[in-house]
């Protein structure tokens, strides 16, 4: 057979396996767009309220950024926290168990006290050194005492809004392992809305109030965190009839034995993983940082603008889960693993259709700051850098959700965090301290890691031993199926 003849005669199961019908894209797209919409319209009012922080100057926009980083492994806490229950969510609604869900967000409930009294504690005791970290590069000492103040200040103001959204998080994830979009969308929209009203009023004192600068910023975060709890709470407990697992949820918080111990066990790999990602993270921004201070504030504007691209991939997640997770309840197996195919496909053509727009764009946006030229044209590299690494970004996420889906935590957390630790961080680490780079070829170095990462994750998915239903595997007793 000639070269030809053999192209043609692989095209048609290369199409069946990575090409969905109109009624696959259809259930994707349903799912994706209120997520993308909810997500773009976040990271645009975050690109705006840290254009609005940078007007104020460089110092107060690094400051925020560093506690934004300490919040971000916060955040990635309670995801962690969450999403063991929420794979036996999506698998419970697959198979039509109300009982099960309820169960599932009281333990959410309870898993999400715990984080967010750990939270707590670390962020009043520790806060001060942990900005400290960022702050080791080279450049003016008084320059890094201002930024530290600031972070501070930050920081302190934005304890206030870690309970409403921790809840709005058990609601909303909740509501969207049950494939409902629309609601947490809603209420997103609403409080990023809010949240860039009074950003524009409190950072510079419009209609009659004092200029805050970066304490106006917090406070304006705070009070959209508890507008978005009141929408998402509300409206779904006004609706039972639509949402049955949420009636009678607090007539008692308790969580069966058995049902508890499982998702516990299932979940603990995840939220290690999560925080020891976020961490991982962290450290290397904080390695970065050491180069000298102004990658603090490159990284800032970076991240900020490439969150923004990132969310079509990012999204993407939240379909495997749905989908994927549904199907394993189900206990179609074989349906699981062409979406798994289907979704990877669709998630990097995506992908290398933003990434050159954000190369593109990456020149021209960071001269909205109001920073130096060092810090926009370093902060554009790393730009055209990520817009490169994006489709291997976009394979290892989907690829993620996959594993998780069917309930393989333990793997996850090999595949995630302890390749992050034991891999991506030492060999940044050896490039700052060892290399004789500078922070322009240091940095797309530091994560070609994530290409060979991308390769193990489909690898892990053609062997298809992650396809498992977890919700099957007990007998029915107190209207909830027991495990263990």
């Amino acid at each position: 057979m000639n070269k030809t003849l053999y192209i043609k005669s692989i095209l048609p199961r290369l199409k069946r396996t990575f090409i969905g019908d109109k009624k696959f894209y259809k259930t994707v797209l349903a799912l994706v767009i209120p997520i993308i919409i909810q997500n773009s319209i976040t990271n645009f009012v975050n690109l705006l309220d840290n254009i609005m922080i940078g007007q104020v100057g460089t110092a107060q926009m690094s400051g925020v950024a560093i506690a934004n980083q300490l919040m971000f492994v916060f955040y990635l806490a309670v995801f962690g926290g969450l999403a063991g229950a929420g794979i036996f969510a999506a698998q419970f609604f697959g198979v039509g168990d109300n009982e099960g869900l309820r169960y599932t967000l009281r333990y959410k409930l309870w898993a999400s006290a715990v984080i967010l009294a750990v939270a707590l504690a670390v962020f009043l005791s520790g806060g001060d050194w942990l900005i400290s970290l960022f702050l080791k590069g080279e450049g003016d000492p008084s320059e890094a005492a201002a930024i530290l103040e600031y972070g501070r200040v930050y920081l302190r103001i934005m304890l206030w809004g870690l309970l409403p959204f921790i809840l709005s998080q058990v609601y909303g994830s909740t509501l969207r392992e049950i494939g409902d979009t629309m609601v947490p969308m809603v209420a997103s929209v609403a409080a990023v809305l809010t949240n860039l009203c009074f950003n524009w009023v409190l950072i510079f004192g419009k209609l009659g109030f004092p200029e805050m600068g970066v304490a106006g910023a917090a406070i304006a975060t705070v009070i959209s965190r508890y507008v978005e709890l009141v929408i998402i709470a509300v409206y779904t407990h006004m609706n039972t009839a639509r949402f049955g697992f949420v009636a009678g949820v607090y007539r008692s918080m308790r969580v069966p034995r058995g049902l508890a111990l499982t998702i516990f066990n299932k979940g603990m790999p995840l939220l290690a993983n999560e925080v020891l990602w976020a961490v991982g993270v962290s450290a290397l921004t904080q390695i970065f940082s050491t180069y000298n201070l102004n990658v603090v504030g490159a990284l800032n504007i970076a991240n900020t603008i490439t969150n923004l691209f990132n969310v079509a991939f990012i999204s993407m997640g939240s379909a495997v889960a749905v989908m994927v997770g549904q199907a394993l309840g189900a206990g179609d197996m074989q349906r699981a693993k062409e979406y798994s195919w289907k979704l990877i496909f669709f998630s990097v053509c995506t992908c290398i259709i933003i990434g050159a727009v954000l190369v593109a764009v990456a020149p021209v946006i960071p001269r909205i700051y109001n920073t130096t030229e060092d810090v926009r044209k370093l902060s554009a590299h790393f730009m055209i850098v990520s817009a490169f690494y994006m489709p291997f970004f976009a394979i290892s996420h989907c690829a993620y959700f996959t594993i998780r889906s069917g309930g393989k935590t333990f793997i996850t957390l090999v595949f995630d965090s302890a390749y992050t630790w034991g891999v991506i961080v030492p060999v940044a680490y050896l490039i700052a301290k060892y290399a004789d780079f500078d922070i322009y070829t240091a940095y797309p170095v530091c994560y070609f890691p994530d290409v060979l990462k991308s390769v193990l994750g489909l690898y892990i998915i053609k062997k298809g031993r992650w396809a498992q239903n977890i919700v099957a595997n007990g007998t029915e007793s107190e209207g909830v199926r027991c495990f263990g």
